[in-house]
């Protein structure tokens, strides 16, 4: 009986740790998925439409789809498409701004994507649309805005194929050129870039801030390696 009790007791005991195992396992596994609840989009935000345009043959620009993809998580509705759709793009979001489904336009490009970004701000405010924001991430050719956005951003790299952006007579707006050579970033990765990528989202999620009429505070340089910091910081704007 003694060694029956003594099986018994550990059989008894075993069990308990078996179960106290379960769930441990399985409120570490809950700790670590990732959720997947979204917080619910401000009306600014939601009433925002961000465009990102892809360079030549369209897969030399799929950071853009990461950028896309991250922003849709805060709630911002997107629009990923090739360069060559500029136009028809453009056509879209007057009808949808006219109609009040859009408040807030930024629009985003890399290499030819970026080049285009002039041409579609053009056609936009032709057509009496305004654009809060533009990015342009290594425009490939010598690129003019000859109207304006609210805030033009130029990330190229200086001792790349990249150019910074001049404005024509006439340029209405705020634009910035900034250069980033240095950091170690090529044409083909500088929309991959896990410190351009933050650069260029904290730079739309204080657009919104600013459409809604709240302060947006300076958005900090990338995450970059040091050097590239201090080149970005210490290239001037030149406009």
């Amino acid at each position: 009986m003694r060694l029956n009790g003594r099986h018994t007791a550990g059989a008894s005991q075993l069990s308990a740790i078996r179960v106290w195992a379960i769930c441990l396992l399985l409120l570490s596994a809950v700790a670590m998925s990732p959720t997947t609840a979204k917080a619910a989009p401000t009306q600014a935000a939601a009433t925002t439409h961000v465009y990102l345009l892809r360079g030549v043959l369209n897969i030399f620009s799929l950071g853009l789809d990461t950028i896309g993809a991250r922003l849709e998580a805060q709630g911002i509705p997107v629009t990923v498409a090739n360069f060559v759709s500029w136009s028809s793009l453009a056509d879209e979001a007057a009808t949808a701004y006219k109609a009040g489904r859009i408040k807030t336009i930024v629009l985003v490009g890399h290499s030819s994507g970026a080049t285009a970004l002039p041409d579609m701000i053009a056609k936009l405010n032709r057509l009496g649309v305004p654009v809060k924001l533009a990015i342009g991430l290594d425009s490939v050719f010598k690129t003019k805005l000859s109207t304006g956005a609210e805030r033009y951003i130029n990330i190229y790299i200086g001792d790349g194929p990249g150019e910074p952006v001049r404005a024509a007579n006439g340029f209405h707006g705020k634009l910035d050129n900034v250069d980033v050579r240095g950091s170690g970033v090529g044409h083909i990765t500088i929309d991959k870039n896990e410190a351009i990528q933050r650069r260029v989202i904290a730079e739309i999620d204080a657009a919104i801030t600013r459409s809604r009429g709240g302060p947006a505070g300076p958005v900090a340089e990338p995450h970059a390696p040091r050097a590239a910091r201090s080149a970005a910081a210490a290239a001037p704007a030149r406009n």
